[in-house]
């Protein structure tokens, strides 16, 4: 029985990559597009934002003296191709999915509207959000929690490489500590670097519960399905 019904799942671009680690890597998309149609026949209302980093990240702009803006920019392009890819892959699997954009780019995907967002997912559609807010500045890790607030869903997954939040990396600390769960207060005070702030604030603003998982568990699929007492929940007490 699965905890959430209606999720939000954040992914980082880089997990289309494969082992590519840059662009689409289409023999991985079609993998996780199986992953997702799991989730689906669940009876789970699902949408995703994934972030456009295994094309250009904008916060790069500085190692190369080039503008953030227009970086911003082509990234928010490439979240809309990542979308764009999955889609595809899904739809190859009989999988009805649509692409909103924060940036209205018809016909290859539509502006973004609340209204035809949640039609979309009462109909069975697996809903991908690209071009993140329209704006620079802002991560996708923002948009994720704005739409979220948006539609009114239980809950933002946000996929990683780690099982969790820890106080620092694990990969290169062994004393690193693990929190199973924290309050959106003290995720924001430590500046837990999983989401960002303003994502944070956003959701504890809505009061949408912030469930961390690894993406690369073997398992995670079955964990969202069944709500499984793993990751870290990031919610008020």
């Amino acid at each position: 029985m699965p905890k959430y019904k209606r999720v939000l799942l954040k992914l980082s671009g880089e997990v289309l990559a494969g082992e590519k680690h840059i662009g689409i890597d289409f023999g991985t998309v079609k993998k996780f597009a199986s992953d997702l149609a799991e989730i689906r026949e669940a009876g789970i209302e699902l949408s995703l934002v994934i972030g456009g980093g295994n094309m250009i990240r904008g916060r790069d702009a500085d190692d190369y003296g080039l503008d953030r803006v227009s970086l911003d920019e082509i990234g928010m392009l490439g979240t809309v191709m990542n979308a764009l890819a999955v889609k595809t892959a899904l739809e190859s699997i009989n999988v009805p999915a649509k692409v909103l954009s924060a940036l209205g780019m018809p016909p290859a995907a539509e502006a973004f509207s609340r209204k035809r967002a949640l039609e979309y997912l009462r109909e069975g559609n697996i809903v991908l959000f690209g071009a993140g807010t329209g704006h620079p500045f802002f991560s996708t890790d923002t948009a994720a929690a704005l739409r979220a607030s948006e539609l009114g869903l239980d809950c933002v997954i946000k996929g990683t490489k780690v099982d969790g939040i820890y106080d620092k990396d694990p990969n290169k600390f062994k004393d690193a500590v693990f929190f199973p769960k924290l309050t959106y207060d003290e995720a924001i005070s430590r500046n837990i670097e999983v989401m960002d702030t303003a994502a944070f604030a956003l959701c504890r603003e809505n009061k949408i519960p912030v469930w961390v998982i690894s993406i690369n568990d073997s398992n995670w699929v079955r964990n969202v399905k069944e709500g499984a007492e793993i990751g870290t929940i990031v919610k008020e007490d």
